[in-house]
């Protein structure tokens, strides 16, 4: 299995993906719950699956193997059930094709859902969103 603390290979196209779901969420609503806004936003559609493509054929080769991924948090292993289900999908389709070819495939394909915790979306969003301050407090004393 992975190591801890390793990162993200798309984190930043990931970070975005995030807050373009947070910016949706709080444009439609009246009233924003921030501990509420966490909770909705990791459940939201993600424009794809933010795991490697080597990642995915590794775990899913060993799903195939019988793993129960009984060791990975909950997220994670949600995650790869549901990347499973659509590998296995396509190599019905395409049995010629190459296990990495096919996770090539699915983590290309929209997702469900951010596969993160609330508690990580929320420090997420406040790096983001303390970043994003930074970079325009310049600009934005020049202009007073």
């Amino acid at each position: 299995m992975k190591h801890h603390g390793c990162k993200v290979d798309y984190e930043k196209q990931r970070n975005d993906d995030l807050m373009r779901a947070y910016h949706e969420l709080i444009e439609a609503s009246d009233v924003v719950c921030l501990r509420r806004l966490h909770k909705e936003v990791v459940n939201m559609p993600s424009e794809r699956f933010w795991v490697s493509e080597e990642r995915v054929a590794i775990v899913i080769a060993s799903m195939m193997k019988g793993d129960k991924l009984k060791g990975m948090r909950q997220t994670k292993r949600e995650m790869f059930q549901e990347i499973f289900k659509r590998v296995m999908a396509l190599r019905k389709r395409f049995p010629k094709k190459s296990l990495f070819s096919i996770a090539c495939l699915v983590v290309m394909q929209p997702a469900p859902k951010f596969y993160i915790t609330p508690s990580y979306a929320k420090q997420i969003y406040f790096q983001h969103s303390k970043k994003w301050y930074e970079e325009r407090k310049p600009k934005m004393r020049r202009s007073c």
